[in-house]
C-alpha cells in the first residue's frame, strides 16, 4: 500500500505523468520541482537509463529516464518532455525523473487506493506500489524507492 502522507480527511494528492502513453503518478509531497527537458551532463559507463546529471540549486542531481528504466523503447525528447525532481526517501536524496509529459494533480481518497495485484514479479510491476481508481481511470502509483538502483546511486554519491 502507498506510504503517502494523508491529510486529516484521508485525501492524498498525486502528480500524474505520462510514459509511453500510460499514466502513472507519485505522491506530490515527494515532488521538489518540474522543469522542461534539458540535456544533462553524461556520466561515462553509466547504465543507459541514467542520462547524466543536472544542477538543481547548486546540487548535482542524477537524472533517470523512466521510459528506459521500464525497458521501453527509447524516444526522442519533445517540448512536452519534462524532468520531475523527486525526493527519494530510501536514498535521502533528490533524483531527476525524465517522463514524456506531466498530466495533472489528483486528490485521491484512501478508499480509492487499491493494492497492486501480485500477478507475477515482472520487471515493470515491481515498481508499482498501488493503483489509484479515479473515475473510470486506473493509474499506477509508482514507488520511487523501488525505481532507483540504490547501489548505483550510492556509488554516484560517493564520486560526487
Amino acid at each position: 500500500m502507498s506510504t503517502s502522507v494523508k491529510t486529516k480527511s484521508n485525501i492524498v494528492q498525486y502528480l500524474s505523468f505520462i510514459v509511453d502513453n500510460e499514466e502513472y503518478c507519485v505522491d506530490i509531497l515527494h515532488v521538489q520541482e518540474i522543469r522542461g527537458w534539458e540535456k544533462p551532463k553524461p556520466i561515462p559507463k553509466a547504465p543507459k537509463y541514467l542520462k547524466g546529471v543536472l544542477n538543481l540549486r547548486s546540487q548535482v542531481i542524477p537524472v533517470v529516464d523512466l521510459r528506459l528504466r521500464f525497458d521501453l523503447e527509447e524516444k526522442e525528447y519533445t517540448k512536452t518532455t519534462v524532468v520531475i525532481f523527486l525526493k527519494v526517501d530510501a536514498l535521502q536524496q533528490i533524483v531527476g525523473l525524465v517522463v514524456d509529459a506531466v498530466s495533472e494533480v489528483y486528490s485521491v481518497a484512501s478508499s480509492q487506493i487499491k493494492p497492486s495485484p501480485e500477478i507475477a514479479e515482472s520487471e515493470d510491476s515491481k515498481y508499482i506500489d498501488a493503483l489509484a481508481l479515479i473515475g473510470e481511470k486506473m493509474i499506477a502509483v509508482i514507488n520511487m524507492d523501488k525505481v532507483f538502483d540504490k547501489e548505483l546511486l550510492t556509488q554516484f554519491n560517493e564520486q560526487h
